[in-house]
């Protein structure tokens, strides 16, 4: 494949993007930073329950423990809102305040979908009146709808709150998202919980070499997927000249950062636990580099995700907790020496994660 500078780029196989993306997403080998560190480099997790991102970083991060999550999430300095895909994420408070605005014509287009239940309905009018109720006092969604129905009674009710959600960057409080705590969904605008004003959104250029540094190589499409953004091409072509381009096995166009790791193909890749909703299988439009065809699909049913597992990099089988037991239930048989590899790293992560309960470790038969 000749790129648009001329040149003929190199083929990239699918174990070398799966370990060019491992490399990138803190899985090849545990690291030494902070879990706020973590969510900047990662740019969010996927926290759409409150224990995934706990486990993401458990699965990443040397020395983790949840208070490491727990601790900024209570001092405001990592908070949960609605950014990539229309779906909650756990962010650092500075990409709270930047990246809910770089996707917000996401969040205008899901508006879009509610207009009929809008009839009438004064947008603007509804911004400045829901961030006055939320910024007087933190509010369920359901408090906020009965306020704004207040209004508007003759407007759908779930429009209504849809439309604050789009409209406004809203932050779930805490105790929510705190690790061993409870608390409804309860919520006020980033720059209310944070202490301070949005700032303007940056340019895509800029999101586009923080995605490839956490999700790359990767094509103009498998950031789209990510961001639930369209229309980003220009912003890579833009950036062409500082990047380096690769293409996969079916063709398509890959960039990605000079500097960034590319491990050898057969560098070793541990057994790690993932949570459900780990971006590390939402964050491109071809997941092959990571799900074996013959198992696509089965991390999934309907619109629940289930927790996987990964060994040699891609996924393998799922798992569970019960009441006494990790349950690791792998798609096909491992062979004895993956089977203890599992285990031990299966013990690490009770270890880290539930330190205070006393769980075996069996094999159980995979979900159909």
């Amino acid at each position: 494949m000749t790129t648009k500078a001329g040149t003929t780029a190199p083929v990239l196989g699918t174990r070398a993007l799966n370990r060019a993306t491992l490399a990138r997403q803190l899985l090849l080998r545990r690291a030494a930073m902070s879990a706020e560190a973590a969510v900047a480099h990662l740019v969010g997790l996927q926290a759409q329950n409150v224990k995934p991102p706990y486990y993401a970083l458990a699965a990443r991060l040397d020395g983790f423990t949840p208070e490491d999550l727990s601790a900024p999430m209570a001092d405001r300095r990592v908070a949960r809102l609605v950014t990539m895909r229309s779906t909650i994420h756990t962010h650092t408070a500075d990409d709270c305040l930047t990246l809910r605005p770089l996707v917000q014509a996401a969040r205008d287009r899901e508006l879009n979908t509610f207009r009929k239940g809008l009839t009438g309905v004064d947008l603007d009018r509804l911004a400045v009146l829901a961030r006055e109720l939320v910024e007087a006092e933190p509010r369920t969604m359901g408090q906020l709808r009965e306020a704004l129905l207040a209004q508007w009674p003759d407007a759908d009710p779930q429009a209504l709150s849809v439309a604050a959600r789009c409209l406004l960057p809203l932050v779930q409080v805490t105790p929510r998202g705190l690790w061993g705590q409870s608390g409804q969904v309860t919520l006020t605008t980033a720059e209310h919980w944070l202490g301070r004003p949005a700032r303007p959104a940056p340019a895509p250029e800029d999101t586009v070499l923080r995605y490839l540094a956490a999700f790359g190589p990767a094509s103009v499409k498998d950031m789209q997927t990510w961001a639930g953004l369209t229309r980003l091409r220009d912003a890579f072509e833009r950036l062409r000249p500082r990047l380096v381009v690769f293409r996969d096995a079916n063709g398509t166009e890959l960039f990605d950062l000079p500097d960034a790791p590319r491990p050898d193909p057969d560098t070793p890749a541990p057994p790690r636990f993932l949570p459900e909703f780990d971006n590390l299988l939402l964050s491109h439009a071809d997941r092959t580099r990571l799900v074996p065809p013959e198992h696509k699909g089965r991390t999934w049913r309907k619109n629940q995700a289930y927790r996987v597992l990964l060994v040699d990099g891609f996924v393998a089988g799922l798992w569970k907790l019960e009441d006494d037991a990790l349950v690791v239930e792998p798609f096909d048989r491992l062979p004895a020496k993956q089977r203890d590899e599992v285990v031990a790293e299966g013990g690490r992560m009770l270890a880290t994660m539930h330190a205070e309960a006393a769980y075996d470790i069996r094999f159980g038969t995979v979900r159909d």
